[in-house]
């Protein structure tokens, strides 16, 4: 994939953003850089290739010790929620706001 000036400028005008012609050429570049670098990542073959957990697997030889996955905090909802003009099943009401153009 790659973009062409037009496209460039597109872009910056759906942003928003004042671009010269130098830097819609400069932007341009840096762009199509990117696009082929994602082309060329997306022609490697990893069939085979097992995902890694996190990236250190891949360069230690020891398996990471995980901690479990605990609750270690006590439930304070209700005491939060003590103050709240309106509260329903955890939940905080609030007036229904709706807005008209």
């Amino acid at each position: 994939m790659s973009l062409t000036l037009s496209d460039v400028k597109r872009i910056a005008n759906l942003a928003q953003l004042d671009m010269d012609e130098a830097h819609a050429e400069i932007a341009l570049n840096e762009l199509n850089g990117i696009f082929a670098l994602a082309d060329q990542l997306q022609a490697v073959d990893t069939t085979g290739v097992a995902p890694l957990s996190q990236p250190l697997a891949s360069v230690l030889a020891l398996p990471l010790r995980l901690r479990e996955d605990v609750v270690t905090e006590e439930n304070h909802r209700d005491d939060y929620q003590a103050p709240a003009p309106k509260t329903q099943d955890g939940l905080y009401l609030v007036p229904k706001v709706i807005a008209t153009e």
